[in-house]
């Protein structure tokens, strides 16, 4: 599978919009040019004001002809956002009251206002409104105030938002012609049982958006059904997940808790786990903490010389993804194709 060129192919044929939240930062315009030349988006939108926008296209030779710029500062639709995204947060606020729970500082109309003029938080409410179908951003800001401006505005879809990477390996033996998604490996340090059963939900439909086929998910742990006491966090952790994820009665295939190698090959699998509905199908594992997800990963990309993917944020009702900062022209393309791929007319599941 190749799956830049599938996605690239998917996200042509969609010709979605997209808007980029950090319009004065130069990848990002960079990316912008190649989005609109390579007929990736149907619309590329850049936010930030538009005399700062122009004159950092400038510096890096960059044309902006079929490159739409917003300023929220001076949108004729700022009042319009300023209104949905103020009664969206009182809602909240009402709802943590009702729930006992504190509200240090309400919203209010002036506080509404201020916040929706910060870019990743226009950008988000862009996606929200209807006005684009996908945000990218993250070249300049963290991952947490992606997070939050996505959660404050498009919402999510699971108590639980998250990320996967598709890794794509050298040996199609694996997952789907060698590609796995891997989840959690960048946002969430230590998950609930109930937030890993929340992953598993998420990562299994990215497989399915990313891999094209249906997910089989491996909850992973140390342990092999119980050949480790429960007592250890991370095994009795999974084992609740697992019971979790069950009661919910998924339209999915899974398993755990699994060691590695029981997930992934045959002859273990029969050994530690015989009669598990997943042996030798896995193509998405979830890992019970950011610690083993991130340390995973990366050991498989740089001891197996696979390609990794992402992170790209899952468990959102629409279309958003975090960049890292350190990442290239092409990472921003790639990440708005994979993005792009996602988006569609209804709310994310």
């Amino acid at each position: 599978m190749d799956f830049v060129k599938t996605m690239r192919e998917k996200a042509a044929s969609m010709r979605k919009r997209l808007v980029l939240a950090e319009g004065t930062e130069p990848r990002t315009i960079q990316a912008a040019r190649i989005l609109i030349d390579e007929k990736l988006a149907g619309s590329v939108t850049l936010v930030g004001n538009e005399a700062d926008v122009r004159s950092a296209a400038a510096r890096e030779g960059v044309s902006l002809d079929g490159v739409a710029i917003v300023d929220p500062e001076s949108s004729p639709k700022l009042d319009a956002y300023s209104r949905a995204y103020y009664a969206m947060k009182h809602e909240k606020d009402e709802a943590k009251l009702k729930a006992g729970k504190p509200v240090p500082k309400p919203a209010t109309p002036q506080s509404a206002r201020a916040e929706i003029v910060e870019p990743l938080h226009w950008g988000g409410m862009m996606v929200h409104l209807g006005d684009a179908d996908a945000m990218i951003a993250g070249a300049e800001n963290t991952t947490g105030a992606m997070i939050k401006a996505g959660l404050d505005t498009v919402g999510a879809a699971s108590k639980t938002a998250s990320s996967c990477f598709v890794i794509q390996t050298r040996d199609p033996a694996w997952g789907v012609d060698g590609a796995l998604i891997f989840s959690d490996c960048a946002v969430i340090p230590d998950p609930t049982d109930e937030q890993l059963a929340d992953i598993a939900v998420s990562a299994a439909q990215s497989c399915r958006e990313f891999l094209g086929v249906e997910p089989v998910v491996a909850l992973l742990s140390f342990s092999t059904k119980g050949s480790a006491d429960a007592k250890f966090d991370d095994v009795g952790k999974v084992q609740r997940a697992v019971e979790i994820l069950a009661s919910r009665k998924p339209d999915f295939l899974f398993d755990g808790e699994l060691q590695a190698d029981a997930a992934l090959v045959p002859s273990v699998t029969d050994k530690k786990a015989p009669g598990s509905p997943v042996k030798g199908t896995v193509n998405t594992l979830v890992f019970p903490n950011l610690a083993a997800g991130n340390t995973g990963y990366k050991l498989v990309q740089r001891l197996g010389k696979a390609e990794a993917f992402g992170p790209f944020l899952q468990g959102f009702r629409k279309p958003i993804s975090d960049l890292s900062r350190g990442a290239s022209v092409e990472d921003i393309v790639v990440t708005a194709a994979v993005t792009l791929s996602r988006a569609r007319t209804e709310e994310q599941v």
